[in-house]
């Protein structure tokens, strides 16, 4: 029970730290912006692996977070038809890298590590796409697919990739500091 509410405790400190990061994050000159809030979900996934149930939920909170911060006209439901696809693919595809042989040899370090920098970049990938897809579907886009895909899904996928490393890096230090103080009493 207690690892259970840690989990969640922790899960939601990520989600609000994704929510403020999402808010404050500039447009790119369009009115879409680099979805900094995708970072903390893929965190939150690769520290909740094998978890299902929290993966959905992060994914469909960060929906709804993402949706009420949107700088994208009428952006609420595809931001939230993304996420929740989002999740699901890059769950399938995180559980799948995990349980390459190669991978399953490694620490637990390693295999964060190498899971995070292919996920990073391909969750973007596909967050990007299905977001525009939705809200060309939906409520249409300002410019061509082509166009917003280039000025605003390419460049969010490099800049979640150099963002999302640092961000857990430093959550999963911090991760490690306090559990080592707990056992060491500190």
């Amino acid at each position: 029970m207690k690892t259970n509410t840690r989990k969640l405790v922790l899960n939601s400190i990520l989600l609000a730290m994704g929510l403020l990061l999402h808010q404050i994050t500039p447009a790119l000159g369009l009115p879409i912006q680099p979805d900094i809030a995708l970072t903390m979900l893929f965190t939150i996934m690769i520290l909740n692996k094998g978890d299902y149930k929290n993966c959905l939920v992060a994914g469909i909170v960060t929906g709804i977070f993402t949706a009420l911060t949107t700088k994208f006209p009428a952006g609420q439901l595809p931001n939230i038809v993304d996420k929740i696809i989002t999740v699901n693919l890059v769950y399938l595809i995180m559980i799948f890298i995990y349980n390459l042989p190669f991978i399953r040899n490694l620490n637990d370090k390693k295999q964060d590590s190498i899971v995070l920098t292919i996920i990073l970049p391909l969750g973007t990938l596909i967050s990007g796409c299905v977001f525009l897809g939705s809200a060309q579907i939906l409520v249409g886009l300002p410019g061509s697919f082509a166009t917003l895909f280039m000025v605003a899904v390419a460049p969010a996928i490099v800049i979640n990739l150099a963002v999302g490393m640092f961000l857990f890096k430093t959550v999963s230090t911090s991760i490690s500091r306090v559990s080592h103080k707990r056992v060491n009493g500190k």
